[in-house]
């Protein structure tokens, strides 16, 4: 037999208070926090063309590696000043 223990006071890590929830519990509540979208027609048809696009341009090494956005977006004016 198991024992759980109850407290009354809030659980806290640091400052912040800590939820308990079984784990299905948990994966429900994540699946609900991140709407799915399903395009379709010309948005569809628009996006599919940007992605085959961005495939290209990847596997033809125009793509920039960066720490984060402002940084890639330094890096690829560079570039283009460049050519």
């Amino acid at each position: 037999m198991t024992t759980a223990t109850i407290i009354r006071g809030p659980i806290q890590v640091g400052k912040e208070p800590v939820v308990i929830l079984s784990l299905k519990e948990y994966h429900k509540l994540r699946e609900q926090a991140v709407p799915t979208y399903y395009l379709k027609g010309k948005a569809a048809t628009n996006l599919d063309k940007l992605v085959k696009e961005g495939l290209k341009e990847y596997c033809a090494g125009k793509c920039v590696s960066a720490p984060s956005m402002t940084d890639a977006l330094k890096i690829y004016a560079k570039k283009s000043k460049g050519n």
